[in-house]
């Protein structure tokens, strides 16, 4: 890059940081960080009815649970005020800008009598100040707005780096309202300066903005500024080819971390929403950011997939250090009533269980049981716990009484029991399962028994005698 890459995000916290926002950022962090640039994190929350405290938290507890970590900001633009203010009076001074005294119930009824006559309703430039036309007084006591002059003629154009050439008719575009009644600035407009006033050089956001950018260009392009580059992202759908909705994605990032996904997992699957690199699925931060680029980015909607997401969580699970998990899963157990430090080691269990489990929420489940002793319904018990196992149990649990604790010796112990009752593995290991965890499949029996400690075992086996 000719010069110094800087790319921005910049939410409005109406909301919580969901799946598209999260990737937005991912994408415009990422493309800083191959790039040498900087990052900038601005929070857009001129919208004073619907922001909130919480979503701004939110949002900054998201970017900060997926280390995507910002070299300046958060900007908030309601403490740029002064700024906006002012620039609006460099464009009011050059004309580029002008009041307009049009009530509301004007504007309603020039787009009524447009709707009429089969015309697209938009602002008929009625103080527009034009050579040799002739404008009224200003009408008493009305506060005015103030509208950017946007050109009449010619076309704006762009060459999106995610969907090629796009272009809009000036024609196409009225005069943008920039400062409301009260002075205070619209959103549009807010942008641009900050986008100026930060020499952002990429704009990497959702292609819902798409019909934002011609404004945004020409109001730049007014105040001299040099103009970005864009490239707008196609949405992401649901599991089920919709609109991403609350059940599937569109909710705050955050859920995501209390549903038991690993970060790094959320990273690599966010990248992959859209983005590509070769066939490659599974890769680091580090590849991430030496191999991301915007040539490479579909036009067309990524689709959620839940499945994908918890293959590539099942896969970070596994990878991940156990005393990393333990600490994770322990503050989950603890939610639930759980006392962790009351028995076996619990990095030991999440060494036994993380292979079978896709998210850190099934793996506290797993080792739930190991704390706190379970209830097997009475049907399973009868199923299980049948006369021939129960006598095998019985024995078993003696012998269990005086070896040495080793798996070894456990499952050399699991066998002598199997062959002097004439029964299978199953006949044993799963009521043993049951007695012990009250569930029928469980890792290596042996390593469960292990695990667990001769007290507990011992204990259990005879609560289900």
């Amino acid at each position: 890059m000719s010069t110094p890459v800087r790319t921005r995000f910049a939410p409005s916290p109406t909301g919580y940081l969901h799946i598209g926002g999260a990737r937005t950022a991912l994408f415009c962090w990422a493309f800083a960080r191959r790039h040498g640039g900087q990052f900038i994190l601005r929070i857009e929350d001129t919208d004073v009815a619907r922001s909130t405290p919480e979503a701004v938290q939110a949002i900054l507890d998201g970017m900060r649970w997926l280390a995507l970590d910002c070299d300046e900001g958060p900007f908030y633009q309601m403490q740029r005020m002064d700024r906006y203010k002012a620039v609006i009076g460099e464009l009011l001074a050059s004309g580029e800008a002008y009041h307009c005294y049009a009530s509301p119930e004007e504007l309603d009824a020039m787009r009524e009598a447009q709707r009429a006559r089969g015309e697209k309703p938009r602002y008929d430039g009625r103080w527009r100040p034009e050579a040799g036309k002739s404008l009224p007084s200003p009408p008493a006591g009305v506060q005015p707005v103030v509208r950017f002059r946007n050109p009449a003629d010619g076309a704006v154009a762009w060459d999106d780096l995610v969907k090629g050439r796009i272009e809009f008719a000036n024609a196409e575009l009225d005069d943008l309202i920039i400062a409301r009644p009260d002075g205070t600035p619209t959103y549009n407009f807010c942008v641009v300066v900050d986008d100026r006033d930060m020499a952002i050089t990429h704009v990497i956001r959702g292609d819902d903005h798409v019909n934002n950018t011609p404004r945004q260009i020409n109001i730049l392009r007014a105040l001299g500024a040099e103009v970005p580059q864009y490239a707008h992202l196609s949405m992401i759908l649901g599991d089920d080819g919709q609109k991403l909705s609350k059940r599937h994605g569109a909710v705050s990032v955050m859920q995501y971390q209390e549903a038991g996904y690993l970060p790094e997992a959320v990273v690599n699957y966010l990248a992959r929403l859209g983005w590509s690199h070769g066939d490659d699925e599974i890769f680091s931060r580090q590849q991430l950011t030496t191999w991301f680029d915007l040539d490479h980015i579909t036009a067309s909607a990524a689709q959620f997939n839940t499945e994908k997401l918890n293959w590539l969580n099942a896969h970070y699970i596994k990878q991940a250090d156990d005393v990393r998990l333990a600490a994770d899963v322990a503050e989950r157990l603890v939610a639930r009533g759980v006392e962790p430090s009351d028995g076996p080691a619990l990095s030991a269990l999440i060494a036994l269980y993380k292979d079978r489990a896709a998210t850190l929420v099934e793996l506290a489940d797993g080792v739930e049981p190991f704390y706190r002793a379970p209830a097997p319904s009475p049907e399973l018990l009868a199923e299980q716990l049948t006369e021939a196992s129960r006598g095998a149990l019985a024995d078993l649990s003696g012998r269990l009484a005086t070896i040495d604790w080793q798996r070894e010796a456990i499952n050399g112990e699991i066998k002598t029991v199997m062959k002097a009752h004439g029964l299978k593995m199953p006949q044993v290991a799963i009521p043993l399962r049951v007695a012990l965890l009250g569930v029928k499949q469980t890792p290596s029996i042996d390593a469960v028994v292990e695990a667990m400690g001769r007290e507990r075992v011992l204990a259990r086996i005879g609560a289900v005698l």
